[in-house]
């Protein structure tokens, strides 16, 4: 097992938002792959399939993190502060809806 953390980041984009909210989500990969401990940080939409027909948003980050640190430290960057400020919080961004979550590969001790 690791000490590594798993995140999943999923985003709702607004009615007629989608291909905009991914271009600037893309535009959030190569800083954050530079960051000391990011592993994997890799943004992905929905595709069809009729063996994987769960309930999801249309936007999801797969990200892996060496651990808990550095993956808080990178929810501190201000320009990842921005990108939740400016289209996630405010009326005016191209989020309707986000879900982040964390994971591990161990059971607790």
């Amino acid at each position: 097992m690791t000490q590594r953390v798993y995140c999943i980041a999923q985003f709702e984009p607004k009615p007629g938002q989608l291909e905009e909210l991914f271009r600037v989500l893309q535009a959030l990969e190569p800083d954050t792959l530079r960051e000391e401990g990011c592993i994997q940080y890799r943004i992905t939409r929905h595709i069809p399939s009729p063996f994987a027909e769960g309930t999801s948003f249309p936007l999801v980050f797969n990200e892996i993190w060496a651990d808990m640190a550095v993956f808080e430290a990178h929810c501190q960057k201000p320009y990842i502060q921005r990108f939740f400020d400016e289209q996630c919080i405010s009326a005016d961004g191209l989020v309707a809806q986000w879900n982040v979550c964390v994971y591990s590969d161990e059971l607790p001790a």
